[in-house]
């Protein structure tokens, strides 16, 4: 059989203030066609559908739809777990009448492993393949606290719990198989940052287990996993330099530092439980460049940005050594009568004279809501074992406003 895997769609997700919907739409419409011309079997998304846990309108009818247009296809299963991003309420909210479309969604830590644990079958109602759909764990799923634990203690304990997990679905997987009496691949799913994952400037990735990641290696995933479909981290990969384990990455570059990113997703094919893994590039959806250097050489990059009718959007990084308090007014000059973009400007030889900051500062355009409570848990020094906790009764308040606000649309 084939499947595809991909992760980390972000459907909502803005970019300086511009909305994307028409990307978003525009890739999932070139993946239910991809999935038509590949004959693709079963889709796995692993985690992170949305970009915040209270999903605009238009984010829920793009994932809506794409979902019944799919089910339609010949493609007969589509897994989804939820990633750090997504709420797991809403996206298990309508999971049994999802079921009826042969879409599986776990949305959380499941209290019986069982739950995890999918079998799917082909037309002819056989078995063809067990799918490990593990969601993103968080901590309270995984490590009990206790007094007077150290840092190291609590990030011992996270491995091991991330390890102990993954070890129980993957026995009954093993377990389910003998029962069937069919050699029959098993796939895991999981959504998390691995050791030595690559990251993007700017991707809005953030590390999951503080404290702990150095240790959160390939070795947590059983050896009955035929393929290992990841989500979390933006670049495409492979996990530990193994074929079958890897994250798809992205399919959006989700910030200007992904800008040059090929994007892509992955096609396995499976010859009983042997797996061969081929990457599908995504096409650019929508363009964008970040320019950076002095004067001389910005002017002369938007100078053939220009020529070349560029229409884009920009990011502009001036760092040249000369002061230059009229940039905006001169970006402005070159981009007039033509069709580039600027969404962000940033002077950083200003930021150094001025304010005493390098160029790594952080501003409230590029985090979304969850990212700013985060930062305001950790300025205040918040204990890690209440941050859980406080998050979740902080997303609570804003899907309760975000109701608030579509009844009044």
């Amino acid at each position: 059989m084939k499947i595809l895997h991909t992760s980390d769609w972000h459907i909502g997700r803005t970019l300086f203030g511009r909305k994307r919907y028409e990307e978003f739409e525009a890739f999932l419409s070139w993946l239910a066609e991809t999935i038509h011309q590949q004959h693709i079997d079963a889709l796995l998304v692993a985690g992170d559908i949305f970009d915040t846990s209270t999903p605009s309108n238009r984010a829920q009818e793009l994932y809506y739809r794409f979902l019944c247009r799919v089910a339609a296809s010949p493609c007969r299963h589509i897994v989804i777990v939820a990633g750090n991003h997504d709420s797991p309420s809403f996206l298990n909210a309508p999971r049994e009448l999802l079921k009826a479309l042969n879409v599986h969604v776990v949305g959380r830590c499941a209290d019986e492993v069982r739950d995890e644990v999918l079998v799917l079958h082909d037309e002819n109602g056989q078995p063809e393949l067990i799918v490990c759909a593990v969601p993103y764990l968080r901590d309270r799923d995984i490590r009990s606290a206790e007094s007077g634990e150290t840092v190291d203690d609590k990030g011992r304990k996270l491995v091991e719990g991330l390890k102990d997990h993954y070890a129980a679905v993957g026995d009954l997987a093993v377990q389910t198989r003998s029962e069937l009496g069919e050699e029959i691949p098993i796939v895991g799913m999981g959504h998390l940052f691995t050791a030595g994952g690559k990251t993007a400037d700017g991707d809005g990735v953030r590390e999951l287990y503080v404290g702990s990641l150095a240790h959160v290696t390939s070795m947590i995933f059983p050896d009955c996993f035929d393929y290992t479909a990841l989500g979390h981290l933006h670049v495409p990969q492979k996990v530990g330099g193994l074929e079958t384990i890897r994250y798809s990455g992205s399919p959006i570059a989700m910030g200007f530092g992904e800008a040059k990113q090929q994007k892509s997703i992955c096609q396995i094919a499976f010859n009983s439980t042997a797996a061969s893994v081929e990457l599908i590039e995504v096409p650019m959806f929508q363009k964008l460049e970040r320019i950076k250097g002095n004067w001389d050489k910005i002017q002369s990059r938007m100078f053939e940005l220009s020529a070349a009718d560029y229409d884009g959007w920009l990011e502009v990084v001036y760092d040249g050594t000369e002061i230059i308090g009229d940039l905006r007014e001169r970006l402005e000059a070159e981009t007039a009568g033509t069709q580039m973009v600027i969404l962000r400007i940033k002077n950083n030889r200003i930021i150094d004279r001025v304010l005493g900051q390098t160029h790594n500062e952080e501003t409230l355009d590029e985090l979304n809501e969850t990212e700013v409570f985060e930062r305001c848990l950790a300025a205040h020094d918040v204990p890690e074992d209440q941050r859980d906790e406080l998050t979740r009764a902080y997303n609570e308040v804003c899907e309760s406003l975000a109701q608030h606000d579509r009844q009044a649309e």
